[in-house]
């Protein structure tokens, strides 16, 4: 038997023993050791889907996993048994029109950890031990111990974020949302030689996090005579999920400038200035999860020791729920982490 994270609905989260599993042709059986608790994790507990994604069965949760290498089943290699690996945890079809163009991380037909996007939906990584696809399998770099490896994940989605962006070298780059994304973003910016970095958020905690993460400026953003208030940016990378961080980003970049939406945004439609992507030939693009980038997010993991400040609790997986419920309390938390040892 393993343990493992399972939701049933919406506020229902069980700590269960699961069958072990073995891994079959072309997979790879991990001992997960850490995984961090992700906003979808939260969205999956708190609401019982994450937008139009709905949970219609019970769910293995988590994608931000990392461990070591058990064994493998027939035709498959990697890493031999007693590595310490990170998971990437997306498996792109590969066929459709955006793996072709390159674009795997927009696949109509992905398979992702811990999702409900489709039916049957596809198990997650928050396990004593889980069976992925051999190729998944990421080898650390020197020197990256598998606590800080646990954020390569969130780093990669705002490694990916940053690169939409386009150059940032010597630029001043706005980021709206200091969690644990955002926060990410703000190291990734600063990783592409951004020259100055200023973070807005409600929350004076979040606020810190950001610092830690090397933002130059932080805003309280129901705070309009707050000093730190740029009069314009370069770039803006919006990381909160909400229209008004939206708002902001396009009120205050350049004329030309880029806007990258990265929160994912209520379902519906969301009110924004959008008379001034005219005006001002703004562009706003999408950044959507990663492919490549979590290679580059393991090694910049492995040079920068201070992405260890963001990790604000490690939790045995037993008190999951508590976890979850640090995890939303952005007034104390940043990144929260189940340990499947504890």
């Amino acid at each position: 038997m393993t343990l493992g994270c399972v939701i049933h609905g919406q506020g229902d989260l069980r700590v269960e023993e699961l069958a072990a599993p073995s891994p079959g042709p072309g997979q790879a059986l991990v001992a997960v050791r850490y995984g961090g608790v992700c906003g979808s994790d939260l969205h999956y507990w708190r609401h019982g889907g994450v937008g139009d994604f709905r949970l219609r069965e019970p769910m293995l949760l988590g994608h931000e996993v990392v461990g070591t290498v058990l064994s493998y089943g027939a035709g498959a290699s990697g890493p031999v048994p007693g590595t310490a690996v990170a998971v990437h945890p997306a498996s792109p079809c590969g066929a459709c029109p955006e793996c072709a163009d390159g674009r795997r991380n927009v696949c109509r037909d992905t398979r992702y950890l811990g999702s409900a996007a489709r039916f049957p939906h596809v198990q997650g990584g928050f396990a004593a031990q889980v069976v992925v696809p051999a190729e998944q399998l990421r080898l650390l770099p020197d020197g990256l111990d598998l606590r800080r490896a646990a954020l390569a994940e969130p780093l990669s989605v705002a490694l990916h974020a940053v690169r939409r962006a386009g150059e940032v070298a010597g630029k001043h780059v706005l980021v709206t949302g200091a969690g644990p994304i955002g926060c990410l973003v703000v190291a990734a910016a600063k990783a592409a030689g951004a020259a100055r970095v200023t973070v807005t958020d409600l929350l004076p905690a979040a606020l810190r996090y950001a610092e830690t993460a090397g933002a130059d400026t932080v805003v309280r953003a129901d705070d309009p005579d707050d000093a730190g208030w740029p009069s314009e940016v370069d770039v803006a990378v919006e990381a909160s999920g909400v229209a008004a961080g939206l708002d902001t980003c396009l009120r205050l970049v350049r004329r030309g400038g880029v806007v990258v939406q990265l929160g994912m945004l209520p379902p519906g439609q969301s009110p924004f200035a959008g008379n001034l992507v005219v005006s001002r030939e703004i562009e706003l693009r999408g950044a959507f999860r990663f492919d490549g980038e979590f290679d580059a997010a393991l090694e910049l993991l492995a040079a920068e020791p201070s992405f260890d400040g963001l990790v604000s609790a490690v939790v045995p997986v037993r008190e999951a729920e508590s976890a979850f419920t640090l995890a939303a309390d952005r007034n104390v938390s940043c990144k929260v982490l189940l340990d499947f040892e504890g």
